[in-house]
């Protein structure tokens, strides 16, 4: 089934209810794969089958109080910015807030005391509250899920209508202006602070956009140099890098050798150096050297793009601590609501309490109350934690990918190109028959056919020995976990793989690789790899962290054992099938969670089938799509790193929803009972979004202890 995937822009989104109002709205419509981020102000969705026009539903969203920005709009700046409503607001409420203290400490000044004035001070800073909050909480309630917004202008609406019946009335002990005022300007005040707080937990994906060049010197065939934008580059054009800028985009080098700071993108410290073949990524930088590049992928094929794509939707599949916050937040505000009201109706009808303390007590429970804590708590980490891990070279697939990481009891290893380098050298090749050209051609002219990593070893030594010898196969085909199959015009079977291609009886040989023709052997080739500097490091780090390491290689059970016993890996399986890999891994699986940990192009079942699969990759596509995490660099050092980012984001996320719950669980009883102002209220209640932001942020530049 093909999928209609619809990307808008929509802003006026101010906390995590907005976003989950729009999503259930969407939903409502009939759409699937909805993803609404009030962070990054996007909206997905497949339209697949919809009979709902698009038209119809940008008109449905401006209907909730939100903005649909369209793509080729200029950027609009709003005349009532929300610096604009605080700087009026507090003009305005100033006056009235000092009044309200100086009266407190004895000192009277007329002009302020004069209830008219109260009301003319009070009146636009009402005004802009009643159509800033009042918009944003109907949008919300026409969601089906009411936002803070709904008790801020309930709040404030309440005070100031019932100043209004006080000053007709001339009934000075009704009058609260100064209440309605300051809650209007606090709240403010704190959405401000919580906007600038968001705006910094999103920075990973600026610090990405700024990363690619926005010009390249593309070398046309007649030889002449041009410089053209960034967009208007295509795959297969040769591009002119020169030393010290950056690659404009991902491609291969044809011509020269460079060294390349890739630290941004890989989180490699060291510039690595880059010859004929290379595969070069875009926004990297040439440190010494001069180069010319082939373009191999261009947009969203990129792995800038890719990575910045998958920093965005790490939110979409949330934690699952975060779906408890979600229930408790749709319906917190009726529950406060109800909490109000009945706090109004027992203090003034039970406990003896007069109607304005009775209704300055349900106000004050009313602005106290924060569900956007509880709403802010996850995603503002899962931004803060999957940005740091891009920028060490790490691609995070959905938030709920870091708080899986640390449930993990087992991580499995393959074993070629994982920890070991994967670069093969052929030690050596024993002939079954004298024809050695023509077997060293039928090697040649099969491993052009696979994407393994011996077939790149394999290829460049039977280059040059072949000779002249050219061999003519059909019917090619690969079998994972056993070779390559091929017939030639005669009818002959030729296979080239692992042992399992010989006969049940065949002899023990000490070899990795064989070549059949018709089921006899003609050739067996013995292979050396080597482990990786780094390997020991993670393994060490596992077993440290109570972790268990596991290798599962289709390799002989020589090699295996040998390997494991190098790293201290105490369990290990060889000679595995993707099959029995994916076999394997369930029956580990039902020992505890698993990791598996592999190259995502031939491990890729298995990588889907762990609970989380880690590939080591040089950001191909391929690895991309198989895993959960990337590591770009492929270093096995950065396993450390991506559980240590994992562990401290679910920390940051639990002390954020311990604090939100905490605050409102203490807060609420305390304002109800008529221990608290409704002006401190709303002073609190501004706070409270910023200090959990404030947490969140902290993540990006805490050191990291292992």
């Amino acid at each position: 089934m093909s999928h209609k995937i619809v990307e808008l822009k929509v802003e006026g989104m101010n906390c995590n209810n907005c976003a989950m109002s729009l999503n259930r709205y969407l939903e409502r419509q009939g759409f699937k794969d909805v993803y609404v981020n009030f962070q990054t102000s996007e909206v997905r969705y497949d339209a697949n089958e919809s009979a709902v026009h698009l038209e119809q539903i940008k008109k449905g969203i401006q209907s909730m109080g939100f903005q649909v920005v369209e793509e080729d709009a200029p950027p609009m700046k709003k005349r009532w910015s929300l610096e604009r409503k605080l700087w009026v607001s507090a003009m305005l409420t100033l006056p009235l807030f000092l009044n309200h203290f100086l009266m407190m400490a004895g000192i009277h000044v007329p002009a302020l005391e004069t209830p008219w004035v109260q009301f003319l001070f009070c009146l636009p800073v009402y005004a802009i509250g009643f159509f800033h909050f009042g918009k944003s909480a109907w949008g919300s309630l026409k969601g089906g899920i009411p936002n803070m917004d709904v008790l801020i202008f309930v709040g404030s609406t309440a005070a100031f209508v019932y100043s209004l019946i006080g000053l007709m009335l001339e009934q000075a002990d009704y009058i609260f202006f100064e209440t309605a005022a300051t809650i209007i300007t606090l709240v403010l005040l704190g959405n401000l602070m919580e906007k600038r707080a968001v705006d910094q937990t999103t920075t990973a994906i600026d610090e990405l956009g700024r990363m690619q060049a926005s010009k390249a010197k593309i070398l046309m065939p007649s030889g002449v140099l041009v410089e053209l934008p960034f967009e208007q580059l295509s795959v297969g054009d040769k591009l002119q890098v020169n030393e010290g800028d950056s690659i404009p985009i991902d491609g291969t080098l044809i011509v020269g050798e460079a060294w390349v700071d890739e630290s941004m993108l890989t989180g490699e410290s060291e510039p690595v150096l880059k010859q004929i073949g290379s595969t070069l990524i875009g926004a990297s930088v040439v440190t010494q050297g001069h180069l010319q590049m082939q373009v191999s992928a261009i947009g969203k094929d990129t792995v800038l793009n890719q990575m910045i794509e998958l920093v965005k939707t790490a939110q979409q599949n949330k934690p699952a601590i975060q779906r408890l916050a979600d229930r408790i937040s749709a319906i917190f505000v009726p529950v406060v609501l109800g909490i109000a009201l009945l706090t109004f109706l027992l203090s003034y009808g039970f406990f003896g309490v007069t109607a304005s303390e009775a209704l300055m007590r349900a106000i004050a429970v009313l602005v106290i109350s924060c569900p956007c804590a509880m709403g802010l708590a996850t995603p503002t980490a899962v931004m803060v934690g999957v940005g740091r891990m891009a920028r060490n070279g790490i691609l995070v697939k959905g938030g709920d990918t870091l708080e899986r990481i640390t449930r993990i009891r087992k991580v499995v290893f393959d074993k070629t190109g994982t920890l070991t380098t994967g670069q093969f050298q052929l030690k050596n090749i024993t002939y079954y028959d004298r024809d050695e050209p023509r077997i060293n051609a039928l090697i040649y002219t099969l491993e052009q056919h696979s994407s393994h990593p011996i077939a790149a070893t394999l290829l460049k030594e039977m280059a040059h020995r072949r000779r002249d010898a050219r061999i003519q196969l059909k019917n090619i085909k690969e079998n994972r976990g056993e070779g390559l199959y091929a017939e030639d015009e005669e009818g002959h079977v030729y296979r080239l793989g692992s042992k399992r291609i010989l006969k049940p009886s065949a002899a023990t040989y000490n070899a990795q690789v064989f070549l059949t023709q018709n089921g006899q052997l003609l050739a067996a080739l013995e292979l050396s790899d080597e482990i990786k500097k780094e390997a020991g490091q993670a393994i060490d780090f596992l077993k440290k962290e109570g972790i268990e390491p596991i290798l599962l290689s289709g390799d002989t059970e020589g090699k295996t054992k040998s390997t494991a016993a190098a790293l201290s890996i105490d369990r290990y399986f060889a000679e595995a099938l993707p099959a029995q890999k994916l076999e394997k891994l369930e029956a580990l699986a039902r020992e505890g969670h698993v990791a598996m940990v592999g190259d995502g192009i031939n491990d890729a079942a298995a990588l889907s089938k762990a609970d989380i699969g880690i590939a080591l990759s040089n950001g191909s596509a391929a690895a991309i799509q198989s895993a959960q995490l990337v590591l770009l660099n492929g270093r096995l050092d950065r396993l450390e790193t991506a559980f240590s980012i994992g562990r401290h984001t679910v920390l940051t996320i639990r002390q954020n929803l311990f604090w939100a719950f905490a605050y409102n669980i203490v807060a609420i009883p305390v304002a109800a009972l008529g221990f608290l102002n409704p002006m401190w209220g709303a002073l609190f209640m501004a706070f409270s979004d910023v200090i959990v932001i404030g947490n969140s942020i902290r993540l990006k530049y805490k050191r990291l202890k292992h």
